[in-house]
């Protein structure tokens, strides 16, 4: 090769490797945003990328010992009445499935619909009424947990004269998946 193609390649190799660099440094970044505050140390100094790593790591274990006790206790529970029993530090949480939580604050509205496997309902179909009530769906997503199906739902106003009716929301979400 002559000294251009090697000076190239070398240049190529340089990019790649920043770029590699600048990856995880956004990955670790978002690691310690993760991270619960309790977990952080109150030092005021910048804490380095090991610091952080180090505090993750703590967290997870923390986690994974706290998922064992749960699993050592018979943790959660689903009876076929649909009500869920989850036991975590001596409270004892009960709610029925389907659940329908509308948040509203100015022009935003967060939707949570949590149901069971068995329970399901067309998701085109909620999208259909916050329009339908003058929001647009800016973020929606879901994700399976055991027998449950959490969604969530992020929307804004259309009109700012109009707003939103949070209630109503709520209600035509109710009739609809019960």
């Amino acid at each position: 090769m002559n000294g251009a193609g090697d000076a190239a390649a070398k240049m190529e190799r340089k990019t790649v490797e920043k770029n590699r660099r600048m990856h995880m440094k956004r990955l670790c970044m978002k690691l310690a945003s993760l991270i619960p505050k309790e977990y952080a140390t109150n030092s005021k100094d910048m804490l380095s990328q090991v610091d952080h790593l180090d505090q993750a790591t703590s967290y997870i274990k923390d986690l994974q010992g706290r998922i064992e006790r749960m699993k050592q206790r018979g943790g959660i529970r689903t009876s076929a009445e649909g009500t869920n029993k989850d036991v975590d530090r001596e409270m004892t949480t009960e709610f029925r499935l389907p659940v329908v939580e509308v948040r509203h604050q100015d022009l935003n509205l967060e939707v949570v619909l949590i149901s069971g496997l068995e329970k399901r309902f067309k998701f085109h179909q909620v999208i259909s009424v916050l329009e339908e009530e003058g929001a647009e769906v800016l973020n929606a997503n879901f994700s399976v947990v055991g027998e449950m199906i959490f969604h969530t739902i992020h929307s804004q106003a259309v009109s700012s004269r109009l707003g939103l009716e949070a209630s109503r929301v709520s209600e035509r979400l109710k009739e609809l998946i019960r």
